[in-house]
């Protein structure tokens, strides 16, 4: 294994903290090569699409952000333990008629010794919304130090 994505299981409150925001960071550049943070074995289960390896994780990458636009994500730690963690998120996006929705999910990881992910079951449900009830209005990117986590904001 040369492939290395600190920080390693097993995780501690902190390793896993930061695990976590940094998935939220590289999910909220909107592209593909996210999926250099997986194994390249990786299997998920996503919504009802199962998926394995980094090439459909990249294709379906691909489809996700060509179809949900202005993409803006928060994950936040659930849980945690050796090498799995538990995380709660939600992200806002609107499609190409300029529908909005926030979509509610948990995620189950479970990752290898070298720090990379090789296993996500992510379960998501979708919820129309008008425009004025957005909660995540950052610049497209890197959601800001200072925003307001999910806990936060009620969600």
């Amino acid at each position: 294994m040369t492939e290395q994505r600190p920080p390693f299981p097993p995780f501690t409150l902190e390793t896993a903290i930061e695990k976590v925001r940094k998935a939220e960071d590289a999910w909220n550049t909107r592209e593909p090569g996210v999926a250099l943070a997986y194994t390249t074995d990786t299997v998920w289960r996503n919504r009802a699409e199962f998926l394995t390896g980094r090439e459909e994780i990249m294709a379906f990458l691909t489809r996700k952000w060509t179809r949900e636009l202005d993409y803006r994500l928060i994950k936040e730690l659930w849980t945690f333990g050796g090498n799995r963690i538990a995380v709660r998120f939600v992200y806002e996006w609107r499609d190409d008629s300029g529908n909005w929705f926030r979509s509610y999910g948990n995620e189950n990881w479970e990752f290898a010794a070298n720090g990379l992910m090789r296993r996500r079951i992510a379960s998501i449900n979708d919820l129309p919304i008008a425009e004025k009830d957005r909660k995540f209005r950052w610049p497209l990117g890197r959601r800001p130090d200072d925003h307001p986590s999910l806990s936060d904001l009620g969600l």
